[in-house]
């Protein structure tokens, strides 16, 4: 197997998933309307460490070692991009209780 980051990802990836569910269910369940931008762009970044996740696990489980790289650079591209949307909502939260 050549892929190096594949296994880091989708473990990784899989946790922040539950972190952003989390997240999406205290704003629900705390009935914040204000909110709202943060619950949007939680659900983005779930939806984009899906994505990780599932390119990852094609990564780790493909015989083809062209499409293994490809999918490893998706997954790695995707993951970084759901990071950044982590730092933002974890900055909104914080400006939010900040402001109250």
């Amino acid at each position: 197997m050549a892929n190096n980051t594949s296994q880091h990802i989708l473990n990784t990836a899989a946790n922040l998933l539950g972190f952003c569910l989390f997240v999406i269910t205290s704003l629900h369940i705390a009935n914040l309307a204000e909110t709202i931008i943060i619950d949007e762009l939680t659900s983005i970044v779930a939806v984009l460490l899906s994505f990780s996740c599932f390119f990852s696990f094609t990564s780790i489980r493909t015989k083809n070692s062209r499409r293994e790289k490809l999918f490893e650079t998706v997954a790695d591209y995707i993951f970084i991009l759901s990071l950044v949307g982590i730092l933002v909502v974890i900055l909104l939260i914080s400006l939010n209780f900040i402001h109250k």
